[in-house]
Formats: structure tokens, sequence, C-alpha cells
């Protein structure tokens, strides 16, 4: 008997992974901005930072405050 893998149940991206994949489709669009200018991102590299600060951005908002 021959053994049929399962199909793997969809998992749900955090707010930060789905802000870093809005991020990079930008940049493959060519819709990226760099900043508040008109210049649009072409650098592979900086796409991925700034992705990456403004996931951070989003993390620090989703993160609950310890009260005591």
């Amino acid at each position: 008997m021959k053994k049929t893998k399962k199909a793997a149940a969809k998992k749900a991206l955090s707010p930060a992974k789905k802000k870093i994949a809005e991020v990079m489709h930008e940049f493959k669009e060519g819709e990226l901005h760099s900043g508040k200018s008109d210049i649009i991102v072409t650098d592979r590299k900086q796409a991925i930072a700034i992705a990456l600060s403004e996931a951070s951005e989003v993390e620090e908002g989703e993160t609950p405050k310890k009260t005591d």
C-alpha cells in the first residue's frame, strides 16, 4: 500500500508576516516608495529593509502591555 500525503492545513500568517508580504508585493509591482518621497525603490535589499522595518512597527502595536 502506498502512503499518500495529507494536505497540510493552511496556517494563519502573523500580522508582521502579512506586512512583509504586502511590502514585497509592492516592490515586485514597482509601487514601493522610499519614505514619503516619490522615489520608487529599485533595490531588493532596500525593499527587504523597509519590509522588516514596517513589520517591527506592526509587532510593537500587537504586544500586550503588562499591568502591575
